[in-house]
């Protein structure tokens, strides 16, 4: 099992050093005069401040903990023991070789084991690890792993396809081109039939040749 890692000292050394507000304005200022602009020109005036406002917004994960969020659970299930699914969570996140939008969907699914979270916190799971800079294998990963450690299902099953602007803006410029990564856990990796009715309800490619 892959336990959620606490934060580091390190990374919290980091966290104290973080950067002012008027830092990281100066600091878009900087990238727009290396861009080839006046940041003092009209147009660009209230550009640092939008841009921070930006980032606050698309790095917000960084300051949730999905932890605490999948805590929350409930008991009286009734014995309900069948798959629990979520299909087609939107979602936006940004990738940290280059710091462009990755966008794309998330299909999360678990076997309860005793307890289940409400439908919005599996959500917010992946809202808080795709509000951070990520590639999207790991992406993947923290999500399934997360639902693991903390509700400790008989099985847990994540499938996200996305396309990434750093492929189809810059580089090799393909449009249109989507990357589908899978993690598959318990009894989602040894049953196959189970992992099979995963894949026909969300309508996700793969099949059972995903593994995760």
């Amino acid at each position: 099992m892959n336990a959620i890692k606490p934060v580091s000292r390190a990374e919290a050394d980091y966290e104290n050093a973080r950067p002012s507000r008027e830092e990281a304005e100066a600091a878009v200022r900087t990238l727009l005069r290396w861009a080839g602009d006046d940041p003092n020109r009209e147009g660009l005036l209230d550009t640092p401040d939008r841009v921070v406002r930006a980032y606050e917004e698309f790095f917000s994960g960084y300051a949730e903990d999905p932890t605490a969020l999948l805590s929350r659970t409930f008991e009286e299930t009734e014995g309900y023991d069948e798959m629990v699914l979520l299909r087609n969570v939107s979602f936006e996140s940004h990738c940290e070789h280059h710091m462009v939008p990755v966008i794309g969907t998330a299909h999360v699914a678990y076997l309860p084991n005793e307890r289940v979270v409400g439908i919005s916190k599996l959500a917010r799971v992946i809202e808080i690890y795709a509000k951070r800079l990520q590639i999207q294998e790991k992406m993947t990963a923290q999500i399934a792993d997360a639902i693991e450690d903390v509700l400790k299902p008989r099985g847990v099953a994540v499938v996200v396809s996305a396309q990434h602007q750093c492929m189809t803006t810059r580089g090799v410029k393909k449009a249109g081109v989507s990357m589908v990564t899978s993690r598959m856990l318990g009894a989602f990796k040894t049953d196959r039939a189970l992992r099979a009715e995963f894949f026909s309800l969300t309508g996700a490619p793969g099949g059972s040749a995903q593994q995760g």
